[in-house]
């Protein structure tokens, strides 16, 4: 399209999927970018925001359940309520991308 001797050009579409569960999205944005969703899935991800794959990439989302105490902290848990510490993304070329679900401290405020 050329308005007054600019051209603008169409954001690529870009297909999401769900390996775990029947989720799908489509996007339409310039810059880089990766698309969450609260995964339905009825295994470890159940409850979960997280990462979409692109259509096409051979890879799996794991849960990865936290592995050390959880004592007065406020951590992330699937559905199931299982600590869980991050989800990673491994594809079938090796490569990987980490998301991790960083715990909250509790602090009480005296008067």
């Amino acid at each position: 399209m050329n308005l007054l001797g600019a051209t603008l050009f169409e954001p690529p579409v870009v297909r999401w999927f769900c390996p775990s569960c029947p989720q799908t999205a489509v996007t339409r944005e310039v810059s880089p970018h990766t698309r969450y969703h609260a995964c339905r899935s009825g295994g470890s991800l159940a409850g979960l925001t997280v990462p979409m794959l692109r259509v096409g990439t051979d890879a799996k989302v794991i849960a990865r359940e936290r592995e050390d105490y959880v004592g007065r902290e406020e951590v992330q848990t699937n559905a199931h309520g299982r600590p869980i510490m991050s989800t990673i993304i491994e594809r079938a070329d090796g490569s990987n991308d980490c998301v991790a679900y960083a715990p909250c401290a509790v602090v009480k405020a005296e008067e």
